[in-house]
Protein backbone atom coordinates (compact mmCIF):
# COMPACT_ATOMS: atom_id res chain seq x y z
CA UNK A 1 0.00 0.00 0.00
CA UNK A 2 1.47 3.64 -1.25
CA UNK A 3 1.94 5.84 1.86
CA UNK A 4 -0.16 8.52 2.45
CA UNK A 5 1.40 10.07 5.55
CA UNK A 6 5.39 9.76 4.60
CA UNK A 7 6.81 10.75 1.33
CA UNK A 8 9.93 9.09 0.47
CA UNK A 9 12.69 10.56 -2.40
CA UNK A 10 15.90 9.08 -2.50
CA UNK A 11 18.79 10.92 -4.38
CA UNK A 12 22.51 8.90 -4.47
CA UNK A 13 22.85 7.38 -1.17
CA UNK A 14 20.68 9.55 1.18
CA UNK A 15 16.35 9.22 1.69
CA UNK A 16 14.63 11.82 2.31
CA UNK A 17 11.40 10.91 4.12
CA UNK A 18 8.84 13.97 4.47
CA UNK A 19 6.14 13.84 7.08
CA UNK A 20 3.00 14.91 4.72
CA UNK A 21 -0.06 16.25 6.90
CA UNK A 22 0.55 19.33 6.41
CA UNK A 23 -3.14 21.06 7.79
CA UNK A 24 -2.70 19.35 11.16
CA UNK A 25 0.99 20.71 11.01
CA UNK A 26 2.48 16.85 11.15
CA UNK A 27 0.87 15.74 14.10
CA UNK A 28 1.98 12.50 14.61
CA UNK A 29 -0.54 10.24 14.17
CA UNK A 30 -0.74 6.31 14.81
CA UNK A 31 -0.61 5.73 10.80
CA UNK A 32 2.11 8.34 10.00
CA UNK A 33 4.41 6.82 12.75
CA UNK A 34 3.38 3.91 11.54
CA UNK A 35 4.42 4.49 7.56
CA UNK A 36 7.77 6.42 9.04
CA UNK A 37 9.05 3.16 11.12
CA UNK A 38 8.11 0.78 7.94
CA UNK A 39 10.19 3.10 6.12
CA UNK A 40 13.06 3.67 8.23
CA UNK A 41 13.21 -0.46 8.39
CA UNK A 42 13.10 -0.42 4.99
CA UNK A 43 16.44 1.67 4.40
CA UNK A 44 17.97 0.29 7.02
CA UNK A 45 17.66 -3.51 4.90
CA UNK A 46 18.38 -1.54 1.48
CA UNK A 47 22.43 -1.20 0.86
CA UNK A 48 21.55 1.54 -1.49
CA UNK A 49 20.84 3.63 1.44
CA UNK A 50 23.87 5.60 3.09
CA UNK A 51 21.55 7.42 5.28
CA UNK A 52 17.92 8.88 5.94
CA UNK A 53 16.63 12.55 6.39
CA UNK A 54 13.37 12.91 8.56
CA UNK A 55 11.57 16.51 7.64
CA UNK A 56 8.21 18.29 7.23
CA UNK A 57 8.01 21.46 5.55
CA UNK A 58 8.28 25.04 6.38
CA UNK A 59 5.69 25.81 8.99
CA UNK A 60 6.03 23.06 11.10
CA UNK A 61 8.27 19.74 11.42
CA UNK A 62 5.81 18.59 13.58
CA UNK A 63 3.52 19.91 16.10
CA UNK A 64 2.73 17.24 18.25
CA UNK A 65 0.95 13.97 18.72
CA UNK A 66 -2.05 13.78 17.45
CA UNK A 67 -4.36 14.71 20.48
CA UNK A 68 -7.79 13.79 18.93
CA UNK A 69 -6.44 10.27 19.38
CA UNK A 70 -6.13 10.16 22.90
CA UNK A 71 -7.92 12.74 24.61
CA UNK A 72 -11.02 9.96 25.55
CA UNK A 73 -8.60 6.88 25.92
CA UNK A 74 -8.25 5.21 29.35
CA UNK A 75 -5.29 3.75 30.87
CA UNK A 76 -5.61 0.41 29.70
CA UNK A 77 -6.45 2.02 26.39
CA UNK A 78 -3.73 3.52 25.79
CA UNK A 79 -1.54 0.32 27.31
CA UNK A 80 -3.09 -1.93 24.70
CA UNK A 81 -2.74 0.43 21.75
CA UNK A 82 1.04 0.20 22.40
CA UNK A 83 1.83 3.09 19.77
CA UNK A 84 5.11 3.62 21.96
CA UNK A 85 6.09 0.72 20.69
CA UNK A 86 6.84 2.31 17.27
CA UNK A 87 9.01 4.96 19.15
CA UNK A 88 11.57 2.08 20.15
CA UNK A 89 11.91 0.24 16.90
CA UNK A 90 13.29 3.92 15.54
CA UNK A 91 16.31 3.16 18.17
CA UNK A 92 16.64 0.03 16.41
CA UNK A 93 17.61 1.77 13.14
CA UNK A 94 21.15 1.37 12.92
CA UNK A 95 22.61 3.96 9.61
CA UNK A 96 22.62 7.62 10.72
CA UNK A 97 18.91 9.75 10.73
CA UNK A 98 19.17 13.30 10.51
CA UNK A 99 15.90 15.56 11.29
CA UNK A 100 16.15 18.67 9.51
CA UNK A 101 13.77 20.67 11.22
CA UNK A 102 12.02 24.30 10.34
CA UNK A 103 8.88 25.72 12.26
CA UNK A 104 7.34 24.06 14.93
CA UNK A 105 9.09 20.74 16.95
CA UNK A 106 6.90 20.80 19.84
CA UNK A 107 5.64 17.63 22.02
CA UNK A 108 5.98 14.23 19.65
CA UNK A 109 7.52 16.93 17.20
CA UNK A 110 10.94 17.42 19.59
CA UNK A 111 11.02 13.91 20.66
CA UNK A 112 11.40 12.67 17.37
CA UNK A 113 13.67 14.90 16.11
CA UNK A 114 15.52 13.79 19.05
CA UNK A 115 15.44 10.65 17.86
CA UNK A 116 17.62 11.36 15.46
CA UNK A 117 21.11 11.60 15.31
CA UNK A 118 21.69 15.07 13.97
CA UNK A 119 19.27 17.99 13.53
CA UNK A 120 19.83 20.61 11.60
CA UNK A 121 17.19 23.55 11.98
CA UNK A 122 15.90 26.21 10.21
CA UNK A 123 15.96 30.08 11.71
CA UNK A 124 12.74 29.38 12.43
CA UNK A 125 12.54 26.31 13.82
CA UNK A 126 11.22 26.08 17.50
CA UNK A 127 11.54 23.18 19.45
CA UNK A 128 9.18 22.54 22.53
CA UNK A 129 7.67 19.41 25.38
CA UNK A 130 4.20 21.16 26.04
CA UNK A 131 2.32 18.45 27.36
CA UNK A 132 2.26 19.97 30.86
CA UNK A 133 -0.45 22.32 29.44
CA UNK A 134 -2.85 19.57 28.57
CA UNK A 135 -2.42 17.56 31.61
CA UNK A 136 0.09 14.93 30.63
CA UNK A 137 3.66 15.00 30.23
CA UNK A 138 6.08 13.87 27.49
CA UNK A 139 5.61 9.97 27.22
CA UNK A 140 7.77 9.20 24.11
CA UNK A 141 10.88 10.50 25.11
CA UNK A 142 11.33 13.51 25.87
CA UNK A 143 12.21 13.92 29.47
CA UNK A 144 15.10 11.52 29.10
CA UNK A 145 16.54 12.69 25.66
CA UNK A 146 15.87 16.35 26.83
CA UNK A 147 17.88 15.71 29.62
CA UNK A 148 20.72 14.02 28.70
CA UNK A 149 20.82 16.85 25.56
CA UNK A 150 20.90 19.98 27.63
CA UNK A 151 21.34 19.43 31.15
CA UNK A 152 18.49 18.79 34.48
CA UNK A 153 17.77 22.66 35.04
CA UNK A 154 17.00 23.80 31.20
CA UNK A 155 14.96 20.22 30.63
CA UNK A 156 13.38 20.65 33.90
CA UNK A 157 12.28 24.30 33.45
CA UNK A 158 11.11 23.80 29.37
CA UNK A 159 9.01 20.24 30.44
CA UNK A 160 7.55 22.07 33.42
CA UNK A 161 6.47 25.33 32.08
CA UNK A 162 5.72 24.47 28.11
CA UNK A 163 7.72 26.92 26.72
CA UNK A 164 9.56 26.12 23.73
CA UNK A 165 13.25 27.66 22.70
CA UNK A 166 14.26 28.94 19.47
CA UNK A 167 16.61 27.35 16.78
CA UNK A 168 19.40 29.30 18.65
CA UNK A 169 18.23 28.88 22.10
CA UNK A 170 18.95 25.24 21.31
CA UNK A 171 22.37 25.46 19.18
CA UNK A 172 23.73 27.11 22.07
CA UNK A 173 22.13 24.53 24.55
CA UNK A 174 24.22 21.49 22.34
CA UNK A 175 20.50 20.18 21.16
CA UNK A 176 21.05 21.33 17.66
CA UNK A 177 24.10 20.66 15.47
CA UNK A 178 23.96 23.81 13.53
CA UNK A 179 20.86 26.63 12.39
CA UNK A 180 20.75 27.92 8.82
CA UNK A 181 18.56 30.02 6.54
CA UNK A 182 14.95 28.37 6.33
CA UNK A 183 15.74 28.40 2.58
CA UNK A 184 18.33 25.98 3.12
CA UNK A 185 17.80 23.95 5.99
CA UNK A 186 16.90 20.63 3.78
CA UNK A 187 19.98 21.24 1.36
CA UNK A 188 22.02 21.80 4.47
CA UNK A 189 20.78 18.43 6.22
CA UNK A 190 20.82 16.63 2.68
CA UNK A 191 24.32 17.73 2.56
CA UNK A 192 25.33 16.34 5.47
CA UNK A 193 23.70 13.50 4.89
CA UNK A 194 25.18 12.77 2.06
CA UNK A 195 29.05 12.69 3.36
CA UNK A 196 28.04 10.43 5.69
CA UNK A 197 26.78 7.79 3.51
CA UNK A 198 30.12 8.46 1.62
CA UNK A 199 31.33 6.45 4.50
CA UNK A 200 32.34 2.75 5.14
CA UNK A 201 29.12 1.77 5.94
CA UNK A 202 29.63 -0.93 8.40
CA UNK A 203 32.17 1.78 10.47
CA UNK A 204 29.51 3.69 10.48
CA UNK A 205 27.16 2.23 11.76
CA UNK A 206 29.48 0.81 14.81
CA UNK A 207 30.66 4.12 15.22
CA UNK A 208 26.96 4.97 15.84
CA UNK A 209 25.84 2.73 18.10
CA UNK A 210 29.02 3.64 20.46
CA UNK A 211 27.97 7.01 20.52
CA UNK A 212 24.34 6.22 21.52
CA UNK A 213 26.16 3.51 23.98
CA UNK A 214 27.75 6.53 26.05
CA UNK A 215 24.66 8.02 26.75
CA UNK A 216 22.55 5.00 28.83
CA UNK A 217 25.87 3.21 30.23
CA UNK A 218 29.28 3.41 32.74
CA UNK A 219 32.14 4.70 31.13
CA UNK A 220 33.70 1.39 31.52
CA UNK A 221 30.85 -0.50 29.74
CA UNK A 222 30.83 2.15 26.95
CA UNK A 223 34.79 1.89 26.66
CA UNK A 224 34.53 -1.95 26.34
CA UNK A 225 31.90 -1.58 23.59
CA UNK A 226 33.79 0.18 21.32
CA UNK A 227 36.70 -1.47 21.96
CA UNK A 228 35.05 -4.89 20.76
CA UNK A 229 33.32 -2.92 17.67
CA UNK A 230 36.89 -1.12 16.78
CA UNK A 231 38.73 -4.50 16.78
CA UNK A 232 35.86 -6.14 15.00
CA UNK A 233 36.26 -3.42 11.91
CA UNK A 234 39.21 -4.85 11.74
CA UNK A 235 37.35 -8.39 9.84
CA UNK A 236 35.63 -6.07 7.17
CA UNK A 237 37.20 -5.45 3.62
CA UNK A 238 36.63 -1.43 4.18
CA UNK A 239 39.24 -1.56 6.84
CA UNK A 240 41.69 -2.96 4.42
CA UNK A 241 40.53 -0.80 1.81
CA UNK A 242 40.48 2.27 3.68
CA UNK A 243 44.51 1.80 4.95
CA UNK A 244 45.59 0.61 2.27
CA UNK A 245 44.34 3.14 0.13
CA UNK A 246 45.60 5.59 2.95
CA UNK A 247 49.37 4.56 2.38
CA UNK A 248 48.91 4.60 -1.35
CA UNK A 249 47.37 8.03 -1.12
CA UNK A 250 44.12 7.67 -3.19
CA UNK A 251 40.47 7.51 -2.36
CA UNK A 252 39.26 4.87 -0.90
CA UNK A 253 36.35 2.62 -2.44
CA UNK A 254 34.13 1.25 -0.23
CA UNK A 255 32.26 -1.65 -0.71
CA UNK A 256 29.90 -2.33 2.84
CA UNK A 257 32.10 -5.54 3.32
Amino acid sequence: MENRYVLAERSERVLVLRLNRPKQLNALNTELMSELVSALEEADRDPEVGSVVITGDERAFAAGADIREMAEASPAEMLLRNNLALWDRIQGIGKPIIAAVSGYALGGGCELAMACDMIVASETASFGQPEIDIGVMPGAGGTQRLTRAIGKARAMEMVLTGRPITAREALELGLVNRVVPREVYLEEAAALAREIASKPPIAVRLAKQSVRRALDTTIDTGLEFERRAFYMLFSTEDQKEGMRAFVEKRRPEWKGR
